[in-house]
């Protein structure tokens, strides 16, 4: 049997390919540390949609450099450039990697695309081989503890699990100038993120307005109501199925803004989408509903701090808001008693 990967080579220029959305890469964050950590040396680059270059460029402790993904036929999470295709490989190639890694997915269709980068090793989630450079994709656990049960694999073990994401003085600086802290006017608030990249994740508008009308009474908390500048539609509908109050604040802020709304907030209540993570890594009390994805693998790790509701779409008039209402009382009571993972929506 082999030692690990990594404790027999070392590796100076690596590449990793996770080319996902926010909440994909904030769970990667742990592995890139345990990596970073097993080779303090080693050049760094991540490969991953263009919209990450931001987020590398926020963790220059762990990623030294970026290259943008135009994209592959057969990869959903963008529409492939194909014209991009040639200059991104030839890219790739002339930067001599020692080590690819891919941490993208299961491998049937991303390993063929890590091996265009022309590394001189390749690992990473797939069938296992004689050198014990691939891991098959764990079908079970959280997404962090999959991503870390790779890297414990290659030789890069960590029991680090929290998630992080470093707030800039830029972040502040956009947020003050979209005129959002301004509305706020120094007072406690709260932020209901109704909208996910996936409709079938999204929890109805007016149970979120319930919802936040329900907070509003009993903390006294001003309400925000988050979301891109393409979900300003929906923001709009709670908005109008409100009783109370509420600032809408749906606008095409950059990530980093947004996170310093959100790590401001007393509490999140959101779908199972992209700012739950960033709710994990900044430490803000949330509720997650869940409605058609793993909650076992996408739930935040901190089950005290970030409570979790499963309340698919069965036709019932509830849908999980007495849950909802429960997990969120828990989150205001420091002696509620421990949440459960499941509601019976």
């Amino acid at each position: 049997m082999h030692a690990p990967l990594l404790s027999r080579i070392r590796p100076r220029n690596i590449v990793v390919f996770r080319a996902l959305q926010l909440g994909d890469m904030l769970c990667a964050i742990p592995s890139l540390r345990a990596l970073r950590m097993r080779c303090p040396d080693a050049a760094i680059t991540l490969v991953g949609l263009p919209w990450a270059a931001g987020l590398a460029a926020r963790f220059p402790h762990y990623i030294d450099d970026f290259l943008a993904f135009p994209g592959f036929p057969g990869l959903p999470e963008r529409a492939p450039d194909l014209s991009a295709i040639p200059a991104f490989v030839a890219e790739a190639q002339t930067r001599g990697f020692d080590l690819a890694i891919q941490m993208h997915g299961s491998g049937w269709l991303s390993n063929p695309v890590v091996a265009l980068f022309g590394a001189a090793r390749q690992a990473g989630f797939g069938q296992p081989d004689e050198n014990g450079s691939c891991l098959p994709y764990p079908t079970r656990g959280s997404e962090v503890g999959r991503l870390l049960a790779l890297m414990d694999h290659l030789g890069a073990p960590s029991s680090y699990r929290r998630l992080e994401f470093p707030l800039l003085s830029a972040d502040h600086s956009e947020l003050a100038t979209s005129g959002i802290a301004f509305a706020l006017a120094g007072r406690p608030y709260v932020c209901i993120h109704p909208g996910a990249r996936d409709p079938r994740r999204r929890w109805p508008a007016q149970r979120f307005a319930a919802v936040a009308d329900a907070v509003h009474a009993l903390t006294g908390w001003t309400v925000v109501l988050t979301g891109s500048g393409e979900e300003k539609a929906l923001t709009a509908r709670v908005r109008q199925a409100m009783r109370a109050p509420a600032i809408d604040a749906a606008s095409p802020i950059s990530a980093g803004a947004l996170a310093a709304l959100i790590g401001g907030a007393r509490l999140l209540v959101c779908n199972d989408t992209g700012v739950s993570h960033l709710a994990a890594a900044l430490r803000t009390p949330s509720v997650v509903i869940f409605r058609c994805s793993e909650l076992e693998r996408w739930a935040p790790e901190d089950r005290t701090r970030h409570r979790c509701v499963m309340a698919p779409d069965d036709g019932t008039t509830d849908q999980g808001q007495a849950e909802v209402m429960r997990q969120l009382r828990g989150l205001l009571d420091r002696d509620a008693p421990a949440p459960t993972d499941r509601a019976s929506a």
